[in-house]
Formats: C-alpha cells, structure tokens, sequence
C-alpha cells in the first residue's frame, strides 16, 4: 500500500508519527512516500507578534534543504535527511536552538551522507514554490483546519487522508500495526471527520 506522508520536520508531533510509520512499515508492508508541509505556511496569515513572526519565517529554512536534497538527488534522499533532521531537532532536544541552525543542518547532511553544500539553500527562496504547491496538495486532502502531519492511505472507497495521529510514545511493533488498522478503518468511512480528546502529555521521544 502507498501511504503519503506530509510532515514538517520541526513539529513534534509530525516527528513521532514518523517514527509510528517506520514501525508499521515493518508490520503491515506498507510503502510510505514523504512529502513536505510548511508550519511558517501554517501560521503566515495569524496574529503574530513581530518576533513570532521572525521565528515562523526562521522555520520554512530546513524545508528548503529537504527541497533541494530531493532535486539534487531523488526522492529517497528526503526520508534519509528527515531522519537525521529528526534526530537533531527532537531527540537531541535543538528544536528551539534556531541560533544553530546552519550547523544542526550541516551536520545532519553529512550524517545521511548527502552534500553539505546543500545548506545553503536555507537563505535562498528557490524552492519556495515547491514546498507551498506540497503543501496544499496536503491541505486539499484533509482541509484547511488541519496541522502536520498528514497521511494519505488507500480506503475501502479509495484515497483518504487525515491529519495525525497525535500520539506520544510512538507506538511500537503489533501496537503501532493495531494502531495503523483502526485510522485506516476510520478515515474510509463515509461521513468521517473527527475524533478528538484534550492532550494530555507533550511529546516523547522515545
């Protein structure tokens, strides 16, 4: 099964949901596609102040790299560098650290072995275009009140998407397969839209 994937690689959540999918990958023989969605797209048209604002423009930086691996190389270099973007924003906790940016970015290029040079497409506009034409393709699946990340699966009725999961630990093995089974009964059926509890633990990192 093809199973699209729409992450940023700054959120959390969108991270951990990776990490589930690797592990249904494992389970269920599933064949993810990772595509990019922007949280600075996100949050552009709220009421920020001028220094949330300077953050959100920070944020589009790494998608533009993730954008410029895949063009310099192919679609499989996305998957590699997300992981070693993941690694360094969440796991090791730089996330907020945008002040080393360059070098957290750098440093995970050379880890999945791609051209660190590649960096340098963080202050270019580029790929701009690119990652606002993924990202809508991602919002036209789920509309506009959803987040990142985004998963497209096939339904009993054909392609569905839906935002999520939030969920913390990352399940994993038969229990991130149980998991996998139950969205993909839910969002195939016709009406569907929503289910929702209040979060009540942050990210884990496990």
């Amino acid at each position: 099964m093809k199973v699209g994937f729409w992450f940023d690689p700054l959120c959390p959540w969108a991270w951990i949901s990776s990490q589930w999918l690797v592990q249904v990958q494992q389970v269920r023989g599933i064949e993810p596609y990772w595509d990019l969605m922007s949280q600075a797209i996100l949050y552009e048209n709220q009421d920020l102040t001028p220094e949330q604002r300077d953050t959100v423009r920070e944020m589009i930086k790494p998608l533009r790299v993730l954008a410029a691996a895949e063009q310099r190389y192919d679609g499989e270099a996305v998957p590699l560098l997300y992981a070693a973007l993941g690694v360094r924003f969440h796991d090791r906790g730089l996330r907020h650290r945008l002040d080393v940016l360059p070098e957290t970015v750098g440093d995970a290029l050379r880890a999945a072995g791609l051209d660190p040079a590649l960096a340098a497409a963080m202050e270019s506009t580029e790929f701009d275009g690119r990652i606002r034409r993924s990202h809508e393709e991602a919002v036209s699946r789920v509309g506009p009140d959803a987040g990142t990340p985004v998963v497209e699966v096939d339904g009993p009725a054909g392609r569905v998407a839906f935002f999520g999961p939030v969920v913390s630990p990352a399940p994993r093995g038969e229990a991130a397969g149980r998991l996998w089974d139950g969205l993909v009964l839910i969002a195939g059926t016709p009406g569907f839209s929503e289910l929702k509890r209040s979060r009540t633990q942050g990210p884990i990192f496990d």
